[in-house]
Order: structure tokens, then C-alpha cells, then sequence
């Protein structure tokens, strides 16, 4: 099992608002609904990345927020930011592993990821 990692969004947006949406996740993920989850985190990772310091060392999660945007791939972006969604899952002691009624296993940070990819993709621009 890989070791678990500590990069954390609250070294960006600081320990109260973590504190707040890590409160948020612990009541909402239980019964909540992936495609409408993955938005609201996906939300935080948005906010996270606009009040990120830009000159951030490497390697750190403000870091890894401004590399995402500067890069098209979506599988280097999912890459630079699923173990601090994973740990935001983690600090908040809710799953983000779920399976479907027809037994397929998905993830919630899995869909957080690709809602961020997407944030500004309208179908309608």
C-alpha cells in the first residue's frame, strides 16, 4: 500500500476554512449524490487556486494548482491534485470510494478531478 500523502489544500486556504469544509464533506458525503458532491469540491479547489500565493515553492499544493492550469492533459492534471482531494476526503473520515447499483466501483475524487478539468467548458461558448 502506498504511503499516504500529507499535501494538504490547507496549506493554501488555511485551517479555517479547511476546518469548514472538512465539517461540510463529513455531513454532506454520506448521503449525498456524486455528480452534485464532485461540483461542490471541485468548487473548493477553484477557490483554492485563486487565493494561491503564485510564488509558491516546489513542490506544494499552490504549486500544483498553478501547474494545473497551465497544461491541457488531463490525466497530469488529475495527477497533480488527487492526492489532495483524497485527503480532503480523508480529514473529513468519508469514504470517496463508491459503487453503483450495477456494481461498478467509481470515485468521488476521480469525479472532482474531471469536474475541475471541465469548470469552464459551457456547451454553450
Amino acid at each position: 500500500m502506498a504511503p499516504k500523502s500529507k499535501r494538504s489544500l490547507q496549506d493554501v486556504v488555511g485551517k479555517e476554512t479547511y476546518s469548514v469544509w472538512v465539517d461540510m464533506l463529513r455531513t454532506l458525503v454520506p448521503n449525498g449524490r456524486t455528480h452534485r458532491l464532485s461540483v461542490v469540491v471541485a468548487g473548493m479547489l477553484q477557490y483554492a487556486l485563486e487565493v494561491a500565493e503564485s510564488d509558491t515553492q516546489e513542490p506544494s499544493v499552490a504549486k500544483s494548482l498553478i501547474d494545473s492550469v497551465e497544461t491541457s492533459d488531463p490525466d497530469e492534471i488529475k495527477s497533480m491534485l488527487h492526492d489532495v482531494v483524497t485527503r480532503l476526503f480523508i480529514d473529513a473520515g468519508v469514504t470517496y470510494e463508491r459503487t453503483a447499483k450495477s456494481g461498478e466501483h467509481y470515485s468521488i475524487a476521480d469525479e472532482v478531478c474531471d469536474e475541475y478539468i471541465r469548470w469552464f467548458d459551457y456547451p454553450w461558448d
